[in-house]
């Protein structure tokens, strides 16, 4: 495990643990994190702990013509129920990522400093969101680092059912019409595998990521 300091390095992924912690440290700058995610990188620790960047071996993706979406699903979707946009409003986003009561979690690794670094980055065009709205109410969505071929997701709310799923399917739409390679999910969960999310080997996403 590697200790980061003031200088912007980031060891190779084939150095991360078994867990995928490849180091400790650092800052969430905008400038280390673009870094980061061009290298295969993400952070995610509890607040209050030191900074964690993870390289996981699997690797959880969704290659973008593997989207599941259900009969249930497809039923939300025909009737109209939500409005879809998209980089509106990125601050909103992120602020209910990191409100939002989730189960089996106490509190939220999405610190003030990570909300102020990505709505930096997108202000830069890298960091984006998806925003799904019911009666022009804020009820779910996105946001993730879009690098042009690959867009990595890192965290979605939902405060009505099935808002968070139609973010994710509108993302994929926009990502297959724009001929992305990939859409990034860092770590297995069971929700991702219902959308057809799977994990692949991290030399195998690394060589997508680098390919492009």
């Amino acid at each position: 495990m590697y200790f980061l300091f003031d200088n912007l390095y980031f060891p190779p992924v084939s150095e991360a643990d078994q867990e995928g912690i490849l180091a400790v440290g650092g800052d969430l700058s905008p400038e280390r994190l673009k870094l980061a995610y061009e290298r295969g990188i993400f952070p995610w620790f509890n607040e209050g702990e030191p900074i964690l960047w993870w390289a996981p071996d699997p690797r959880m993706v969704l290659f973008l013509d593997e989207l599941v979406v259900s009969k249930s699903m497809r039923n939300v979707l025909n009737r109209k129920l939500f409005a879809i946009t998209f980089n509106k409003s990125f601050r909103e986003v992120i602020l209910n990522c990191q409100n939002i009561q989730r189960d089996g979690q106490d509190g939220t690794w999405i610190s003030d400093e990570i909300v102020a670094s990505y709505c930096e980055l997108n202000k830069q065009g890298l960091a984006k969101s998806v925003e799904v709205w019911q009666d022009g109410i804020l009820v779910g969505g996105l946001y993730g680092m879009d690098l042009g071929h690959v867009f990595c997701g890192e965290s979605m709310f939902s405060k009505v059912s099935n808002a968070s799923k139609a973010a994710f399917i509108a993302l994929v739409q926009r990502l297959r019409e724009e001929n992305y390679k990939l859409l990034d999910c860092q770590v297995y969960n069971p929700h991702l595998d219902s959308l057809g999310c799977r994990e692949i080997d991290r030399e195998d996403f690394m060589s997508i990521l680098m390919n492009k």
